[in-house]
């Protein structure tokens, strides 16, 4: 169904230690951190400053951002939509617009969503198939397939006719 990948959410459980020091849980919601594109919905589950992290500190997002703060981490959770289901020329730069941090390199290759991150992204593939795009090939990754992209020039396409769920760590890299 076209737009299905729009009502991807991504539930979040949080442990912590409770006022008689036992563990227990804190919070468990689908995530309030959403950005929803033409081809994609990325959920922030977790956003980390700084390493050391305090095993007390809050969730640190305030808006879905493309690139984990200097220096820390993004925890994400993205749907990809099939690329028959939408018009990747324009909704690459139209989400590109609204999400800030999606660096696009000069030279493409004409390929829509080319782009890159100075990140280190450990990406696994939860569902479905996912295409990598590097500028000199591709792979096809499927369920419990993991990738880890070093700040390289990259698009991603989803060839089937069914959305694709990856779990990704961005860890930065600047």
């Amino acid at each position: 169904m076209a737009g299905e990948h729009r009502q991807a959410q991504a539930r979040r459980v949080v442990t912590g230690v409770n006022d008689e020091g036992k563990s227990c849980f804190v919070g468990d919601e689908l995530t309030p951190h959403r950005f929803v594109g033409p081809g994609n919905t990325k959920c922030d589950l977790w956003r980390v400053a700084g390493i050391p992290v305090s095993c007390t500190d809050g969730d640190g997002i305030d808006q879905v951002r493309t690139e984990p703060p200097k220096g820390g981490l993004v925890v994400r959770q993205t749907t990809f939509a099939p690329d028959s289901d939408w018009d990747k020329s324009l909704g690459y730069s139209d989400a590109a617009g609204q999400l800030a941090g999606t660096i696009a390199p000069e030279d493409a290759d004409g390929v829509p969503g080319f782009h890159f991150t100075e990140s280190v992204d450990v990406v696994t593939v939860l569902n479905g198939e996912l295409v990598a795009i590097m500028e000199t090939g591709e792979k096809v990754l499927r369920a419990g397939d993991t990738i880890v992209m070093r700040g390289t020039n990259h698009a991603w396409e989803n060839r089937t006719d069914e959305p694709v769920t990856v779990q990704s760590i961005m860890i930065s890299a600047g």
